[in-house]
């Protein structure tokens, strides 16, 4: 889906890197898009840095590394965006999020709670997006932290599930006794979250730094 796109936008694709890969020609590379495994994503991260070439990262699992990362790339004085969800219409509603999380903050009687479905090929759960969304509203509201399981007073309660071929679903929920409010993003497709890869690509090419999907969309 991100070679269609990025050659439907005028881009060429010089590699493609799988596992069992042993050379990779960085010469003639503007940008490098991971889309990988958790085990994979940080070898493949640092490997670009050391070369010079700015990473584009949608890989989610991996994150216990990513200070890591972010080091490397400005120890080598390289560009890079991480984003657990690249999709353009996520990244707005990631902001819708925080939003909403400021103006229930004063509102006891409402408990929040978030459910994310996606396909059974997906890894990790709960989902980056999933993760990013709760980290919105602990950044603005009296929540502690996520939990998956048993969740306490003041954590926020995570459903995943995996189903078919979903491509993705994200709700968050507040609900009282007397009423409930809901944001929801549903992706229809892929396409939306490589359409927004290549568009983040466009905007890293010659910069140098460490930035996230809101400096591309200026938000």
């Amino acid at each position: 889906m991100i070679e269609a796109v990025a050659t439907d936008r005028g881009h060429q694709i010089v590699a493609k890197i799988d596992i069992g890969t042993t050379k990779i020609d960085f010469d003639n590379m503007d940008v490098a898009i991971d889309f990988s495994t958790p085990d994979a994503a940080f070898e493949n991260i640092t490997n670009c840095f050391e070369h010079g070439i700015p990473v584009i990262s949608g890989t989610t699992g991996w994150l216990e590394r990513f200070d890591e990362a972010v080091g490397h790339c400005k120890k080598m004085e390289g560009a890079f965006i991480y984003a657990s969800n690249f999709s353009l219409g996520v990244n707005v509603f990631f902001e819708l999020n925080s939003y909403l999380a400021k103006m229930m903050r004063q509102l006891k009687t409402y408990k929040v709670a978030m459910e994310e479905i996606h396909h059974t090929e997906k890894l990790d759960a709960p989902s980056g997006t999933a993760i990013t969304l709760a980290e919105g509203i602990l950044a603005n509201s009296d929540y502690r932290r996520w939990n998956t399981s048993n969740a306490g007073e003041f954590e926020i309660p995570i459903t995943s599930k995996r189903i078919g071929k979903v491509p993705g679903t994200h709700s968050v929920l507040y609900a009282s006794e007397v009423d409930q409010i809901e944001i929801k993003h549903t992706a229809h497709s892929r396409e939306g979250f490589a359409l927004g890869a290549i568009v983040a690509a466009e905007w890293l090419v010659g910069k140098k730094g460490v930035y996230g999907m809101k400096d591309v969309l200026g938000l």
